[in-house]
Order: C-alpha cells, then sequence, then structure tokens
C-alpha cells in the first residue's frame, strides 16, 4: 500500500468517526448491565415522543464544579440524554452551567445547595446547582434539586405527561382528626406528593368536593366525619372520583397512655364496607414487626424490642398481579386493622387483595393490649385467630350509593331556620376505583422511626392508579432502591444465618484461600522437581 493509500485511508476514518459522532446525538445508546435495568428508560417513558406535539425543552441547570466532584450528576445528564435520543426530536435537552449569572436559574425557582469540599486539607464551602425545568409552550414544571436516579424517570416522566395533556395533578386531602392535621402531622406525605409533582388540597368535613378533582384521601375520621362530610364523600365516588381510605377500627393513644379502645363508627366504615371492603373491629399483630425502643418502667432503661402491633408487610406479601403492587417493595403498618373483600350485590365491581400480612399473623379481638412493656398478653388469641390477613386492597366498577334510599341529609346553617340543600346523586353511577388501606398512621411522624420511604412510594403510587396513570405506577420502584436487611423474622434463625455469616467471612474464606495456596505452592515445588529430572 502507497503513502498516499495510506493517508487516503486515515482520513476516510476520521471523517467516518467524525460523522459517528455527529449521528450518536441522534441515535444514542448505551448498554445497561444492571439486573434491573435500572438505567433503562421504561416503554412509556421511551413512547412519549407519540404524546408530544410541540417541541419539549429539557434544561438542566449544572454546576461545573459538582461535575467534578461527584458522578451523580453524569449519571444524570446520561439519563436525560437518552429522553432525548428517544424523542425523535421532539424532546430537546440543554445542560447550562449558571455560572456566576444563576438568575436565571433562580427565576425558575431553582435553589442552590451548599457543597463542602476539602483540597489539600483545607475545607470551603460553594453554592451549586443540579435542578431541571421543563418547559412545554406557555408551561414549565421544575425539580429543584437532582442528586439521584432512584426517582428520576417517574419525576420526569409524570411531568412531561402532566405538560402535554394539561391535567392537573391534584390530589383532594380530607384529614379530619383534630390531632392528626394535615400540616403538620401528614408532613412527610405532604413533601412528597409536592417532590412528586402534586398538589395538595386540603378540605374541611362537610365542604364540597369539586367534580373536576382527579384523586381524593381520606385519612382517618371514622369518629370525625358526619352524614354531611360522609354524602359529599359518597357523592364524589358516584361521579366517578377515585378514593383511597386510609383508616382503622381501633384508636391508640399513642401521644400518651398508649391505651387501645374500639373506635365509634359514625358511618364511614358502614360505607366503606358498602363499596366491597371490611374494616374488621380488631388488631393484626405479626412476628414481621418493626423495632420498637421504650423505657422500661421497673429499669427506667431503654429497651429495643421487636413490636407485634408494628407490622412490616413484606414484598413477598404484596400482589404482584395487580399494576399498584407489581413492584412491591414493602409497607410498614401501625396498629393496623384487617380487611375482608365483601363484594356488593350488584355485582359490577371487582375487588383484589393489594397487600398481606405473613400466614403467622394473629389478632387482638377482645382486649386491645398494645403497651410494649405487656408484650406477654399480645398472644392471648394467637392460636385461635392465626393466619394470613388482608391489610390494603383495591376495588373496581360501579359502586352502589351509601345514601340511595337514605336520601340527602340536611344540615343547619349556624342555628338559622332552614338547612344547606346538598347536590343531588347522580341518575347512575360511573366508573370509579377505591383503595383501602387499615392504617391511617403510614405516612405520619411514626416513618422516623422506620425510615419508611417505600410507604410513600406505595401512598404515590395509589394517586397514580388511581389518576388513571397505570403505565407510570411502577417507575418509582424500578431502581429498586434499599430492601429490607431484616427479612427473616424468626429470632433462632435469624442468629444462625449471623452467626453462619460471621463463621464464613472469618474463618471459612481466608482458611480456603490458605488452603489453595498451600497446594498451589505444593504443586509448583513437583513441577520444579520434574523439570529439573
Amino acid at each position: 500500500m502507497t503513502r498516499k493509500q495510506h493517508i487516503h485511508i486515515t482520513l476516510l476514518t476520521l471523517l467516518v468517526m467524525a460523522l459517528l459522532l455527529l449521528l450518536s446525538r441522534r441515535l444514542w445508546v448505551r448498554a445497561d448491565l444492571t439486573a434491573n435495568k435500572a438505567y433503562t428508560l421504561s416503554p412509556v417513558s421511551r413512547n412519549l415522543r407519540n404524546e408530544i406535539e410541540e417541541e419539549l425543552r429539557m434544561t438542566y441547570f449544572l454546576s461545573g464544579k459538582l461535575l467534578s466532584l461527584d458522578p451523580a450528576p453524569a449519571e444524570i445528564t446520561d439519563l436525560l440524554r437518552e429522553y432525548e435520543a428517544r424523542s425523535r426530536g421532539k424532546i430537546r435537552l440543554t445542560v447550562k452551567d449558571p455560572g456566576k449569572d444563576s438568575a436565571l436559574a433562580e427565576r425558575f425557582g431553582l435553589v442552590p445547595q451548599q457543597l463542602q469540599n476539602v483540597e489539600q486539607d483545607e475545607a470551603s464551602f460553594s453554592l451549586v446547582f443540579s435542578g431541571i425545568v421543563i418547559e412545554y409552550l406557555d408551561k414549565y414544571e421544575v425539580l429543584p434539586w437532582v442528586f439521584s436516579l432512584d426517582t428520576l424517570e417517574y419525576d420526569i416522566t409524570s411531568r412531561i405527561r402532566s405538560l402535554v395533556s394539561g391535567k392537573r395533578r391534584e390530589l383532594g386531602i380530607i384529614a379530619p382528626e383534630p390531632r392528626k392535621n394535615w400540616e403538620e402531622y401528614y408532613g412527610y406525605l405532604n413533601q412528597a406528593l409536592v417532590q412528586s409533582g402534586f398538589s395538595a388540597l386540603p378540605l374541611r368535613p362537610g365542604e364540597e368536593i369539586p367534580d373536576t378533582l382527579p384523586v381524593l384521601f381520606v385519612l382517618g375520621g371514622v369518629e370525625e366525619l358526619d352524614e354531611t362530610a360522609l354524602y359529599r364523600v359518597d357523592r364524589y365516588i358516584q361521579l366517578g372520583g377515585r378514593v383511597l381510605f386510609a383508616v382503622e377500627s381501633v384508636n391508640v393513644d399513642f401521644f400518651n397512655t398508649m391505651d387501645a379502645r374500639l373506635m365509634n363508627d359514625k358511618g364511614l366504615l358502614a360505607m366503606i364496607a358498602s363499596y366491597g371492603v371490611t374494616v374488621g373491629q380488631s388488631l393484626v399483630l405479626d412476628p414481621s414487626a418493626l423495632l420498637l425502643t421504650y423505657q422500661d418502667p421497673f429499669t427506667r432503661q431503654p429497651r429495643l424490642v421487636r413490636y407485634a402491633p408494628w407490622v412490616a408487610a413484606l414484598e413477598r406479601g404484596g400482589n404482584r398481579n395487580h399494576p399498584l403492587t407489581a413492584r412491591f417493595e414493602g409497607l410498614d403498618l401501625f396498629w393496623v386493622s384487617p380487611l375482608t373483600l365483601t363484594a356488593p350485590e350488584n355485582g359490577q365491581v371487582k375487588g383484589e387483595v393489594l397487600v398481606s400480612s405473613t400466614p403467622e399473623a394473629w389478632l387482638e379481638t377482645r382486649e386491645f393490649v398494645v403497651r410494649p412493656d405487656q408484650a406477654a398478653r399480645f398472644t392471648a388469641e394467637e392460636e385461635e385467630t392465626r393466619g394470613q390477613k388482608v391489610l390494603a386492597a383495591a376495588l373496581e366498577g360501579k359502586f352502589p350509593s351509601w345514601f340511595r334510599a337514605a336520601g340527602k341529609p340536611r344540615r343547619e346553617n349556624d342555628g338559622e331556620a332552614g338547612g344547606e340543600e346538598l347536590p343531588g346523586m347522580p341518575a347512575e353511577a360511573k366508573e370509579s376505583r377505591i383503595v383501602v388501606i387499615g392504617d391511617s398512621d403510614g405516612g405520619g411522624p411514626l416513618l422516623q422511626y422506620t425510615q419508611g420511604q417505600q410507604n410513600l412510594n406505595f401512598l404515590l403510587q395509589a394517586a397514580d392508579w388511581l389518576g388513571n396513570d397505570d403505565d407510570i405506577v411502577g417507575i418509582r420502584s424500578r431502581q429498586g432502591g434499599l430492601r429490607r436487611l431484616d427479612r427473616i423474622t424468626d429470632e433462632d434463625r435469624r442468629k444462625g444465618v449471623m452467626a453462619f455469616s460471621r463463621t464464613l467471612n472469618v474463618f471459612l474464606i481466608p482458611l480456603g484461600i490458605i488452603i489453595f495456596g498451600f497446594f498451589r505452592l505444593l504443586k509448583r515445588k513437583h513441577q520444579k522437581e520434574r523439570d529439573h529430572a
């Protein structure tokens, strides 16, 4: 081959490489070798281009200093580029360093975070940005701080769909119990909803529920919701509204005495039973339980116990055939009541179990004892009530109205004559969905004991499923996240596994390496003797 041909081939090779680099902006491919394809877009995200009519712009405001200090921003950028590549020109991505001019980023509501950097034994602090702005026509959505892939695909895809469709990601909240108000008691859930792009609309009991509200959460209220409030909820369901009921039949005064009593139902539990789920007048206890620290009344010393009334529903307790629990991560429930599916007589409602306890669970049905220092009394009814219990269930169909026969209740207007006229029920019920959980505390402050992100994931996925976003329900848990490290609930078995793990790592593996090295040394010695002979 002549020198001229070498030059031509080299130039052609460089040209082909340059064209491939240009083409990679449109045809972008990467290999995902993780077991659950955690870094691969799901089908709903890949097919967003079919829903987008005009160009959608994504801007990743990323400080260059942060990019040089941590690998997370590079992974986030890769995921955003995959959105762009899969969109076939419908999504345009820009990665922008705010630099010294951060006014644009702050105008969109992005808030810089303080980052500590240690160089040459000296610590310094910098303000850095890592936020995403999604713009479509004259609307935009903001992810103010992004530093993980855990739920990023869900956050981006749900916001894109909301922008493109023009549908509100709004959720109504009825939390009528005085000591469990929405603003304070359910702060963890409220924060998770905001971070996922939902707008929470607190409603007072008996207040009109907007017909256009996509989803409603009723958190407790067995002893607080009167006929007027229940009528509003029932009518909302008849009009096709979707509702999550988080209720229990036994009240535990964990603020003060830890006494437990059966609640006086004003109609909420009876109305839910008419839809197809009966909340049992009992408590579920399970050897698969959460840990609780309490002060021993005799020694005054803190004790750590596995507290049976706090049920840790394991991954295997989820219904893998239902979209809401197809990727179930577990659920932490506090003093939960058992549920029973009871189909209405109209035959137009389908019910499915979502979450169950272990087969070793049992009930308290007579004397409700929940104080941790009285744990010896927890098992009084274990033998006669042992078995798997339903903890959460889902219903779909046309639900019978609880007020169809009784008619509309009337509410007095501050003692004046007459009463407020409530709107009438629709002539025919529309298709609706209902989720029932036998516990109202799963989104409250008790999560600080368990760091129960899986609870918030379940509630957010329930909001999506109720709102008919079936195809994005499973995206939140695609990353897998951190799984429970205490799946083995039997204490003796757990101790045996831990002892075996210590023996394996401390003794057996090092001993195996020593034996292997010894035989390898003998083999080499014999090989040298044969070579010498």
